[in-house]
């Protein structure tokens, strides 16, 4: 069990992050306890990397937006841009399913279309734009609960959804009850002590969770890692405009 708990914990790091995770050769990495742990920790892996952007931007503070801004871009590549390309996937699969084409074909090509292109680029800049502004405001507990509170969202999903992706299912089985409960249990307290505003955040963070995916499904027909990747840009960005707006 502590075995499976600190190999699960390694895998979500090495998974979900560039952070430098290495494993022996002889690990079996695909038992279903390691995948358990892996989902489980994967709020740990937003926290961590979160932090880690909070503290490029202490050391960059003096340089106000242009620090920030450098902040940002870090978040995003500390897990290695890979729910912004799972962005370019889908919204590629999106338009050229409205010609009629096959939307899981597409999503699967290795070479993406101009739509999926731009619509990725200006999510991004609406996910760097409120990541700035939350940065210069001083929002730094309300950003660090948002990265929580994405990934959250995609632990939920895996309990709704069926997959058109063998390794997606097989996280879905991992998944139990028990992991995920105890999961939400533990992140929602830290959440709670990192600002009084979580459980607000939360509670709209998985209606957006579920909305984006919704809808997603009901375009493509289909939900894959693709899918759950652009929930969580989709959740992190609406969830950082709230903020500004509102809090």
């Amino acid at each position: 069990m502590i075995n499976a708990l600190y190999l699960g914990l390694k895998f979500s790091f090495s998974y979900f992050s560039i952070l430098p995770i290495t494993f022996k050769n002889n690990v079996d990495l695909s038992q279903s306890n390691i995948l358990a742990f892996m989902l489980f920790f994967l709020p740990l892996v937003g926290l961590v990397i979160g932090t880690l952007s909070l503290l490029s931007f202490y050391f960059l503070y003096s340089l106000q937006w242009y620090g920030a801004i450098i902040s940002a871009l870090l978040y995003m590549m500390f897990y290695g841009f890979l729910h912004t390309e799972a962005v370019v996937d889908v919204f590629d699969a999106l338009y050229a399913s409205h010609s009629g084409k096959n939307a899981y074909e597409i999503i699967k090509e290795p070479t993406v279309g101009a739509m999926g292109l731009l619509y990725t680029v200006a999510l991004v800049l609406i996910k760097i734009s409120g990541i700035v502004f939350l940065l210069l405001h001083g929002y730094f507990m309300e950003f660090l609960a948002i990265l929580i509170v994405s990934r959250l969202s995609l632990l939920m999903l895996f309990k709704i959804y069926n997959y058109k992706s063998s390794f997606a299912m097989q996280l879905k089985q991992a998944l139990s009850n028990k992991y995920l409960f105890t999961s939400f249990i533990l992140f929602t307290i830290i959440g709670i002590l990192l600002t009084n505003k979580f459980i607000i955040l939360l509670v709209i963070g998985l209606i957006f969770a579920y909305l984006i995916a919704k809808i997603i499904k009901s375009k493509l027909g289909f939900i894959n890692g693709d899918v759950l990747g652009t929930t969580l840009e989709g959740v992190e960005s609406l969830l950082f405009l709230i903020v500004a707006l509102i809090f």
